[in-house]
């Protein structure tokens, strides 16, 4: 297995996966490389009948964990979210770009313990065994953490909702 056939693999999924997890659009480019950096220095050690999905995602998780410390103390401001497809009408894309925006915002109320299990899980489809494997916890800490992150992210979506429609009536 070559670094090159890891990128073309897994890249989007890295992307997607370093956004989902809180890195700023304008770093994402350079978190990615540092994944595909990590990726590079450890595939000869990876063993062979390793998940390697499951390996790209730990080190994408440890990455995106770095640069949202690193905004942190920077206290970075908020930022615009890019959309990957484009919409098609002016009108969709709108919505969609809200959509998105708001999932970002949603997220951002999450720990990064709860937002790293509800992304993996809800975002990317992963089982909880996959999830414990990425993130090196307990399987039944992955199930308590994504049902507490279940109730606040649809804490926070009722909220938000009651909030929309208070400025729609006022």
């Amino acid at each position: 297995m070559t670094l090159e056939s890891v990128y073309r693999q897994h890249f989007k999924a890295v992307w997607r996966l370093l956004r989902r997890l809180g890195v700023a659009p304008a770093q994402l480019d350079d978190a990615a490389q540092d994944v595909f950096l990590v990726v590079q220095k450890k595939l000869g050690a990876l063993a062979p009948d390793a998940a390697l999905h499951s390996w790209v995602f730990a080190i994408t998780v440890r990455v995106a964990s770095e640069y949202r410390r690193r905004a942190a103390r920077r206290r970075a401001e908020p930022f615009e979210d890019a959309i990957a497809a484009p919409a098609r009408s002016p009108a969709d894309q709108t919505e969609v770009q809200e959509a998105v925006q708001l999932l970002h915002a949603l997220l951002g109320e999450l720990d990064e313990a709860r937002r790293a299990v509800f992304v993996l899980s809800e975002l990317e489809q992963l089982s909880a065994p996959e999830i414990a494997e990425v993130l090196e916890v307990n399987l039944n800490t992955v199930y308590a953490r994504l049902r507490s992150a279940k109730k606040l992210f649809d804490a926070a979506l009722v909220r938000h909702r009651a909030a929309s429609e208070r400025r729609r009536r006022a």
